[in-house]
């Protein structure tokens, strides 16, 4: 009897969980003799771009943040929730924080970035950052507790005024309305510093007609429980705020950053147009731990969409690899730039297309809703984006 050969997933974003999702649909991927299993600390995949929605209850958890058990369900992919503690390159091993190890034929990388919180005084203990659901669930308590308590103001501040940043500020904006003082802080001397004009213009302007204050060329220097320091033009200002959320920055995963593997300055690791770790051809790397040149030796940015592409051809790669196929160079497809700016609102880039206000917020959730992970997940949510608009007018009525 032929032993299984093991690939091992590490990490459940867009490149672990579409990378594990498409290997399950390869040929023979079932009865081939592949025993494939996707490691994450969390229970649930997020689908991050629509994490901002939680703010303004536009949509519900289940609908951005499904079960992974529940998106493997029918797929022939095992799912360990745990944390890495390590990894042996040379045994071909993971150690795991609950204990357990995992041996591997072949390893997919795809832990994703963490956001820096010991960059300035306080942050670690104060601020909030924007990456996962109970990130979004903690902003939420804060959010209900000051509501509750009927302030005159409930004051936010944002730090990094990249999508992220920008994002958040309109929805909170939008939430809060004449309640809110949001304060969006950006070192640089503008906001959106990688988008097109076309979008930076529509976000200055939702900005604007938010009355979100902007604070450009300013560093934050120290937080406490009730204030933040910022530094502008070497004169420093400290203010009251509510609620900090910080938003910048990016460091690779602890387990990652120990591995002898060729690395940038900024701790990604380096890797061929196949996907794979520089020397290790065992070893493949996705989303925003790669430091990817594609096939054409263009820079491939880190985002969701670029990761969702990689998750196809690393999946193939992967699976051609152990079959003696050949292997695919990495070609990345710009498909553009999507970007909420409030409740009713958005932009929309790419392809020879620019919107922006309405149609791109309906044109965005759509776009969304065919890159849900599974059609089982879309079908799901797709309904109820439909039945609810009913529900609720019949409610009111």
């Amino acid at each position: 009897m032929v032993s299984s050969q093991k690939i091992c997933i590490l990490g459940g974003g867009f490149g672990g969980l579409y990378a594990a999702l498409r290997l399950a649909q390869l040929p023979a991927a079932n009865t081939d003799n592949l025993d494939i299993v996707l490691v994450d600390r969390a229970a649930h995949f997020v689908f991050s771009p629509l994490l901002y929605e939680l703010i303004t209850g536009e949509l519900q958890s289940w609908e951005i943040a499904p079960p992974f058990v529940e998106l493997l369900e029918n797929t022939s992919v095992r799912f360990r929730q745990a944390g890495v503690d390590s990894i042996d390159i040379e045994a071909r091993s993971v150690r795991l924080d609950d204990g357990g190890i995992l041996e591997y034929d072949r390893l997919v990388l795809a832990l994703g970035g963490e956001t820096p919180m010991n960059m300035v005084p306080g942050a670690a203990e104060f601020a909030i950052p924007f990456k996962t659901i109970d990130d979004a669930y903690r902003l939420q308590e804060q959010l209900r507790r000051l509501e509750a308590a009927d302030p005159e103001k409930i004051r936010v501040a944002i730090v990094g005024a990249g999508y992220s940043g920008v994002e958040l500020a309109c929805k909170l904006a939008d939430r809060l309305g004449e309640k809110g003082r949001v304060r969006l802080v950006e070192r640089d001397k503008d906001i959106l510093a990688t988008a097109s004009e076309f979008n930076r213009q529509a976000a200055r302007q939702a900005l604007s007609d938010r009355g979100v204050w902007l604070d450009l060329e300013t560093t934050v220097t120290a937080l406490t429980a009730d204030t933040i320091s910022l530094e502008y033009r070497e004169k420093i200002d400290t203010i009251p705020v509510d609620i900090v959320l910080w938003t910048v920055g990016m460091r690779v995963a602890k387990a990652v950053r120990s591995l002898p593997l060729e690395k940038t300055d900024r701790g990604q690791l380096k890797m061929t147009p196949t996907l794979q770790a520089i020397d290790r051809s065992e070893i493949f790397v996705l989303g925003d731990l790669a430091n990817c040149l594609d096939a054409d030796g263009k820079q491939v940015p880190n985002t969701a969409q670029a990761a969702i592409q990689q998750a196809d051809y690393a999946a193939w790669n992967v699976w051609a690899s152990l079959r003696d196929r050949p292997l695919l160079p990495f070609r990345y497809q710009n498909l553009g730039e999507m970007m909420a700016l409030g409740t009713d609102s958005a932009t929309l880039t790419g392809l020879g297309i620019k919107l922006d206000g309405p149609l791109a917020y309906a044109a965005r959730r759509l776009t969304y809703l065919y890159r849900l992970p599974t059609l089982e997940h879309r079908i799901k949510v797709g309904l109820n984006w439909m039945v609810s608009p009913v529900a609720q007018w019949l409610k009111e009525g």
